[in-house]
């Protein structure tokens, strides 16, 4: 075996000269570990979004109120969220969590603050998989009676409570008094599209007792659905059937458009998707460039040693050495070099990784994929392939007489 020999011939020249194939490699393992953390970066923040689209609730539908593009209110009502619930019509749908969201200023003791209140039923917990760290949600009975009792998030929580614990306690939600009956578990996110930042009381008391909220044809609103179908593969075509469902309620014509929109979660997912891929591509063509340099650089240093060994050439060409030897011996230096740096920079990426884990409440995360480890590996090694090819050949066109002749 030819190339075994060559490997070994290799091997010696790169001890001989460990400096400069150090150097000669720096532009692969950095190329290499370029490549591999910015396409981590977009698979760590994929697998983010996706993580948290899936912990907003399984197999969600979600129907908000207000034609797309509208800045009209509502057209949503408790009387849409009754008809979607019975299961006689619709019997793919698990759960039907109706909500109406307001601003109000809430109030214990000293402390004060303004956060989002939402009245919903005790549906929402299930539908929107959320998890309580003391307490227990909304129930049945207290959403039929109309208690005054209120479930916090985890920052509302800790405004009003500080470290007391907040269960049992009373609150006041602008004039009205409530009762803590839960406190939920940090979800993380900020801002008012996070549970961490809402009040959940019963839909009734909200939308009389608290907002004293208008009529839609005649029964009160809500600003968004939540729902919840049996199954994944039943998605879609119990989205298409409650559209055809609020169209013929809302009295909605062939040619009128919807005043309400469905997100499907299993839609949200595939943009999410296809979002993080095109993030992908573009950091990982930017880390590419590294790699494109380290193969000019390997090219380069190649060039050099072609001339230095110059009248090694001439000699191996005097004693027999036929242009193929020549050019495998050189070929093979060139992607020993690309192989070991393309796994100097596997390793270097995978300590970018752990590094990055170590950050407590990092704003990203670094997922380095298989595919992309062999993927790298592959291209280093064709890129010593391809910039080694050029120094090999010119050390083949060599003239044995002038090679020794070489000083």
């Amino acid at each position: 075996m030819r190339w075994l020999k060559y490997f070994g011939v290799a091997l010696q020249s790169i001890q001989a000269h460990k400096l400069r194939a150090v150097l000669t490699m720096l532009g692969i393992i950095i190329g290499v570990a370029a490549v591999l953390v910015t396409v981590g970066i977009g698979s760590g923040a994929a697998q983010s979004i996706t993580e948290r689209i899936e912990s907003s609730g399984a197999n969600l539908l979600t129907i908000s109120g207000g034609a797309r593009g509208s800045s009209a209110g509502t057209k949503l009502s408790m009387v849409d969220a009754e008809l979607l619930a019975d299961p006689k019509f619709f019997p793919d749908i698990k759960f039907v969590a109706p909500q109406y969201t307001a601003s109000a200023t809430l109030t214990h003791e000293a402390s004060e603050g303004s956060y989002q209140v939402v009245g919903t039923t005790e549906a929402y917990a299930p539908v929107r998989n959320l998890s309580l760290a003391s307490g227990e949600f909304l129930t049945a009975d207290q959403v039929a009676q109309d208690e005054k009792v209120v479930v916090l998030g985890a920052t509302v929580a800790s405004d009003l409570f500080g470290g007391q614990d907040a269960l049992g306690q009373s609150i006041r939600i602008d004039d009205a008094l409530f009762q803590v009956t839960g406190v939920l578990e940090a979800a993380g996110g900020s801002g008012f599209g996070s549970s961490d930042n809402q009040v959940f009381a019963p839909i009734d008391v909200a939308l009389g007792r608290l907002f004293n909220a208008g009529r839609v044809r005649g029964a009160y609103p809500v600003s968004t659905i939540s729902i919840q179908v049996n199954s994944q593969d039943r998605l879609t075509a119990t989205s298409q059937q409650i559209e055809r469902v609020l169209r013929l309620r809302h009295g909605l014509g062939a040619d009128d458009e919807n005043d309400f929109q469905i997100s499907n979660q299993a839609d949200l997912l595939a943009v999410a998707s296809d979002v993080s891929g095109t993030l992908s591509a573009l950091l990982g063509s930017i880390g590419a460039v590294s790699l494109l340099v380290g193969g000019i650089g390997i090219m380069n240093i190649m060039l050099v040693s072609v001339t230095e060994r110059t009248r090694e050439i001439g000699l191996r060409k005097a004693i027999g050495a036929r242009d193929r030897d020549i050019l495998l011996q050189f070929l093979i230096e060139a992607l020993v070099l690309c192989a070991l740096g393309g796994l100097i920079g596997i390793g270097l990426s995978y300590g970018v990784q752990w590094l990055v884990g170590q950050i407590p409440g990092g704003a990203f995360r670094v997922v380095i994929q298989p595919w992309a480890v062999g993927l790298a590996l592959i291209v280093s090694t064709v890129s010593g392939f391809v910039f080694g090819l050029y120094p090999a050949v010119r050390a083949t066109q060599l003239d044995p007489i002038e090679a020794l002749r070489y000083e």
